[in-house]
C-alpha cells in the first residue's frame, strides 16, 4: 500500500487479489485510488484457490503478477504461468524460525519450487532473498519503503499521544508493534517486561496489533499480575504517533524478513532491542542492539536503558524513502513491460 499510494497511477495501476478470509483490507482506499480488490478463496482450499486465480489471470490479462506471499508464491505464480502471464515476480518478505515445525516443513517443500515459476525475484532484504531463492541465487532487493517524514520525532505529538492514552509524563513506556502470532514471540516479551518492572516499577508495555494469540497473551499478562501494566491497543492506523509515545522499542521475533517496524522505530529516534534472530540489515542507528532470546533479565536491562536524544541521521534511511523507492519500482515495472516488446 505504501508503494501504491506513491507510484504514478497514470502509468501503473494495481489490482489486489486478496484471500476471502483476510482482515483489515483497505478496500475503500484502494478503490478511491483507482484499483480493485478481487477476492479469491483462501489458499488453504488449494484447488479452488488455483482455479480462481487461473481464471482471473486469463480473463484480466494482467501483464505483471507480483506475489508477496513468500514461499506460498509458488501457487499464484504457477497459476499465472499456466495462464500465460509474461512477467511473474516472487517477492520474499520473510524467513523461518525454530518451533513452527509443521509450517517450516511446508515452507521447506515449497522453497524447492520457488525458482520454477517466477520470471523475476525480489526480496525485502538479502537474508529474505537467500532464504527463499537459495544462497548465491540472483534476486533484487526492493526495500519495504515508508513515509519517512511521518516518523520523525515530534515532542508535541508525543505529549498529545500520551495524553490520549492516559500515560503520565514520568511513565517509562516499552512499545511493540506486531501481529499476535507465534513468530512475534509475545510470550518472551512479557517475561522480559516482568523483569523490567522489578527495576522500573513505573513501566508499562504497549502492544499494537491483532491476531490469533491475542486472548492467550492477555491471559498470560493477567497471570503474571501485569494486567494493569500491559495495554493491548488493537489494530491501529496511528502507529507513527505511537512511536512518539514510546521510550524504547522491542522486537523479540523468532524470525523476520527484515522487520520494517524496526526501521520505523529507529526513524522515530527510539532505542531498539532486537532479537539476534533478526538480520543486522535492520540496524540503521547506534541505538539498535541485538540480543539472544532466552534470558529475560538481559533483555530487561537493555530495555531499561535511557536515551536523552531522539535525533538520528536522516541519510541512514535513504533506502527506505517511499518517494524515491516508488519511482524506482515504477521504472522497474515499465522496463519489464517494454522488455516484452523486444
Amino acid at each position: 500500500m505504501n508503494y501504491y499510494r506513491y507510484i504514478d497511477r497514470a502509468k501503473i495501476q494495481f489490482d489486489f487479489l486478496v484471500d476471502a478470509d483476510s482482515k483489515f483490507v483497505p478496500k475503500d482506499e484502494i478503490e478511491a485510488l483507482g484499483g480493485r480488490v478481487l477476492m479469491v478463496p483462501p489458499y488453504q482450499h488449494a484447488a479452488a484457490y488455483h482455479r480462481k486465480l487461473e481464471q482471473l489471470f486469463r480473463e484480466q490479462k494482467w501483464r505483471i503478477v507480483h506475489s508477496h506471499i513468500n514461499a506460498l508464491s509458488v501457487f499464484p505464480l504457477h497459476a499465472a504461468k499456466e495462464a500465460g502471464v509474461p512477467v511473474r515476480i516472487a517477492h520474499s518478505h520473510s524467513t523461518s524460525g525454530k518451533g513452527e515445525y509443521a509450517k517450516n516443513a511446508i515452507k521447506t517443500l515449497l522453497k524447492k519450487l520457488s525458482n520454477i515459476y517466477p520470471t523475476h525475484r525480489f526480496a525485502c532484504s538479502e537474508i529474505a532473498g537467500e532464504w527463499l531463492f537459495g544462497t548465491g541465487s540472483k534476486f533484487e532487493v526492493v526495500r519495504n519503503a515508508i513515509e519517512l517524514d511521518n516518523f520523525v520525532f515530534d515532542d508535541t505529538i508525543r505529549r498529545n499521544t500520551r495524553r490520549q492514552l492516559c500515560i503520565p509524563d514520568d511513565t517509562f513506556v516499552v512499545g511493540h508493534v506486531g501481529r499476535f502470532v507465534p513468530q512475534k514471540n509475545h510470550d518472551f516479551l512479557l517475561a522480559a517486561f516482568e523483569s523490567l518492572c522489578q527495576k522500573r516499577p513505573n513501566s508499562i508495555l504497549l502492544l499494537a496489533g491483532e491476531g490469533e494469540l491475542r486472548a492467550q497473551i492477555e491471559e498470560k499478562a493477567r497471570g503474571l499480575s501485569l494486567g494493569n501494566r500491559v495495554r493491548f491497543l488493537g489494530q491501529r492506523d496511528d502507529v507513527a504517533s505511537l512511536y512518539q509515545a514510546f521510550d524504547v522499542f522491542a522486537l523479540p521475533s523468532l524470525y523476520e524478513g527484515l522487520g520494517i517496524v524496526g526501521v520505523e522505530a529507529q526513524r522515530a529516534g527510539l532505542p531498539c532491542v532486537f532479537a539476534n534472530t533478526i538480520t543486522k540489515e535492520v540496524s540503521l542507528t547506534s541505538k539498535a542492539c541485538f540480543l539472544p532470546l532466552g534470558d529475560a533479565q538481559t533483555w530487561a536491562e537493555a530495555l531499561s536503558s535511557d536515551t536523552t536524544s531522539r535525533d538520528v541521521d536522516p541519510s541512514a534511511f535513504s533506502e527506505y524513502d517511499i518517494i524515491t523507492a516508488a519511482k524506482g519500482l515504477e521504472e522497474k515495472y515499465i522496463s519489464l513491460i517494454e522488455g516484452l516488446r523486444c
